[in-house]
């Protein structure tokens, strides 16, 4: 296992635990943090817990949408630079582009390849 890639930390917000626990098993090499919700995520990430290094971000979630969650984001200069991956179901055109708009780095639709998310995520995390 490489060290490097052991202290990189992924933020999984999905509220659905079939997907945390298949893109958690995916990226076991890397730290994880979870959050089943927009607000939790916000927490997790405004709480001063560590740096996080990317956040796999659904859109679809109760309360506050990934987008919402997003925006909050990128508009926090202490908060702006982290990459995010929108992983959702959501696949119209007008997600896609108002995704990219709000600064993510890409947008993966479920269900997704694992191989992709792999590649993706060790892209942009080494």
């Amino acid at each position: 296992m490489n060290s490097n890639l052991q202290s990189k930390t992924i933020l999984i917000v999905d509220d659905a635990p079939e997907n945390i626990a298949i893109l958690g098993e995916l990226l076991s090499e890397y730290q994880l943090k979870v959050a089943t919700s927009g607000e939790k995520a916000l927490e997790i990430i405004n709480s001063g817990s560590g740096k996080i290094d990317l956040i796999l971000l659904d859109i679809i979630m109760p309360g506050i949408d990934g987008l919402e969650v997003a925006r909050r984001l990128k508009s926090d200069s202490a908060t702006a630079s982290i990459p995010v991956i929108f992983v959702t179901a959501k696949s119209d055109a007008g997600s896609f582009i108002k995704g990219f708009e709000l600064g993510a780095e890409d947008y993966i639709t479920k269900p997704f390849e694992a191989e992709v998310i792999k590649a993706l995520v060790n892209k942009i995390l080494k």
